[in-house]
């Protein structure tokens, strides 16, 4: 037991409480064999923290690889650690409702199998989404084979489908790349590499799927109920995602917070990239909840860590978690208005001595510095005022500029040297950084800074930070290295509207290439009954619909009639020469020459 877990076990007690038993072995394997999920190879966290960790995320680290079934609440049970996310199960007069079936189809049919062994083979009655986040519906298909969903209702709230697809499509390709440093995929499970995400330990690898809802929630106080149980909910829009929502049990007296409140201190803005939250409606929405639910329960659990027991004590956790979302807000607010940039923000706040000192409000997974800096950037944007950085070279440019002030490299090398020999980490990683960007080759800087980057990340708390800064030291040693999974399927695609799929075309135009060209294309979809206008003109590609019986004012050089499924073929180059059409269809051709691939290895700590 390490000194951090014997000051204080009560978060312990709570996620060991109920415990029936754990997946065994616990791993998690697809069809092929091919591990896509694996908590064994945590055991080591079972040890005291050794110095290459931080012993605060080395506790939340053993607090979240506790892994198995438990039980919440009479009826209520829970699978943890066998995904970056909990499934919750509720049982009715005939079956049990899932709520958010993990991330991987392999991951949710093993929770769903692990419960069933000990509960008994009931069958799937209700599926609930919390939110519109990928590790909550992935494994949807893992618990809902093809035509269940049929006779079992699918609840998710207002706006679901929306922003669970359009999130990937738009800076999918970035995001994903970033994730691959946020979550440490590349890193190995040990002492000295990944030891968790703050949240979780770790996102499986298997297969996403996306049954759509057939319930939608649109207000709160709508009541509905799943195969006898009564269910209670709570919109929360615009807080940890867009499409959010809470729920209570009312005869389980127990209270479901989705993601809006967990034991940690969570992002305003992801570190893999996401559009930046609104903390103070996120602030504002578990202050209503406190006030909603009162005394209604005895017990709040999330989608993800361990729940919480007694009324009183989850008005704490709420209350811990309303104030510091409160808090971040209104103080970066207050210090932005006195003049003060994101940088100088993140180095002032400072979170008064209650919240430092809990538990739930530290920086595992979102940190204080780059919640500030979010803040400021959704309220300010990127300029920070000053017109030194208003026209700056990018990076490479600026780095050479900056290893020549310093003397040229071998003095910027010593001088960097000289800086992390004091302790100052931070800087020396900035002025080693400046020597990457100058010379890529120069293998000397980048091992250097590999090993500036591998002392900042062991002595991080924020879970993320450490992933970041230890796989920013493996890539600057190895290269450019772990592949992004390409987690679309046919089910996901097919749940695209039509203008998505078409703007999924659009930003990966060549612009450049395409200035001189000038088309137009109809595409008519008969399922749809839509007619959609794709005109491309300086570099450009833009649509517009009407219906399809409505002649366009004038015509195409090319006009398609297809399916929605045919449409998407076309965009994966499929059936081009078969394809029903009017016009020049080499224009179709054309336009597709001009369609790039992202790079799914691009380059971070390299030029």
């Amino acid at each position: 037991m390490s000194t951090f877990q014997s000051a204080d076990t009560k978060d312990f007690e709570n996620a060991d409480r109920g415990f029936i038993a754990a997946l065994t072995p616990g791993q998690v394997k697809n069809s092929d064999g091919r591990v896509v999920y694996d908590n064994d190879v945590y055991t080591f966290l079972e040890s005291e923290c050794p110095d290459t960790a931080n012993p605060s995320l080395w506790r939340q680290a053993q607090l979240c690889s506790k892994q198995g079934l438990y039980v919440v609440t009479d009826g209520i049970y829970q699978i943890r650690g066998i995904d970056l996310s909990n499934m919750t199960l509720v049982e009715g007069d005939r079956g049990v409702i899932v709520i958010d079936p993990l991330i991987s189809t392999e991951c949710a049919a093993a929770a769903l199998a692990l419960y069933r062994e000990h509960r008994g083979d009931r069958p799937v009655t209700g599926l609930i989404y919390t939110h519109s986040h990928a590790d909550h519906f992935g494994g949807a298909r893992g618990v809902l084979p093809p035509g269940a969903e049929d006779s079992v209702p699918v609840l998710a709230p207002a706006g679901f489908m929306e922003h669970a697809i359009s999130e990937n499509i738009y800076a999918g390709n970035a995001m994903t790349r970033r994730a691959v440093f946020m979550y440490g995929d590349q890193l190995p499970r040990a002492a000295d590499g990944q030891i968790g995400a703050g949240l979780g330990m770790a996102m499986s690898t298997g297969t996403i799927s996306l049954v759509p809802p057939s319930v939608d929630i649109t207000a709160t106080g709508q009541t509905e109920t799943v195969d006898g149980v009564r269910i209670v909910f709570q919109l929360t829009p615009g807080t940890e995602a867009p499409a959010e929502m809470n729920f209570l049990f009312p005869q389980q007296r127990a209270l479901c917070l989705a993601e809006n409140v967990t034991h940690t201190m969570h992002n305003i803005q992801t570190l893999r990239g996401a559009m930046v939250r609104d903390s103070r409606n996120w602030s504002r929405y578990i202050d209503e909840a406190i006030e909603y639910f009162d005394g209604q329960y005895d017990v709040g659990f999330a989608s993800h860590h361990w729940p919480t027991w007694g009324h009183d004590n989850v008005v704490q956790l709420l209350s811990d978690q309303r104030d510091l979302y409160a808090y971040m807000h209104d103080q970066t607010l207050r210090l932005l208005n006195d003049g003060m940039v994101a940088a100088e923000i993140a180095e002032t706040i400072q979170l008064p001595p209650a919240l430092e000192e809990a538990w739930n409000t530290r920086g595992y997974y979102g940190s204080l510095s780059h919640n500030a800096k979010a803040i400021y950037h959704r309220y300010l944007g990127w300029f920070e005022g000053n017109p030194a950085t208003l026209w700056e070279h990018p990076p490479t440019e600026q780095a050479k500029r900056h290893v020549d002030l310093a003397g040229g490299r071998d003095s910027a090398l010593a001088k960097a040297g000289a800086y992390a020999e004091k302790g100052d980490l931070r800087f020396a990683a900035t002025v080693l950084n400046y020597l990457v960007f100058a010379d890529a080759e120069d293998t000397e800087a980048k091992n250097v800074l590999a090993s500036v980057y591998e002392q900042l990340g062991r002595g991080a708390e924020n879970g993320t930070w450490r992933n970041f800064y230890l796989t920013a030291a493996l890539e600057l040693r190895s290269g450019a290295g772990g592949d992004v999974a390409d987690v679309t399927n046919p089910e996901m695609i097919m749940a695209l509207t039509t203008e998505q799929l078409l703007d999924s075309v659009a930003i990966r135009i060549d612009g450049p290439r395409a200035w001189a060209e000038d088309l137009t294309v109809d595409v008519v979809l008969t399922d749809e009954g839509r007619r959609h206008r794709l005109t491309l003109r300086n570099g450009a590609l833009t649509h517009r619909s009407r219906d399809a019986g409505s002649p366009p004012p004038t015509p195409a050089g090319l006009t398609l009639t297809v399916t929605k499924p045919q449409l998407i073929g076309l965009l994966a180059g499929q059936g081009i020469d078969e394809v029903e059409h009017e016009g020049d269809l080499g224009l179709l051709k054309r336009l597709f020459t001009l369609v790039t691939v992202p790079d799914k290895r691009f380059p971070i700590v390299t030029p």
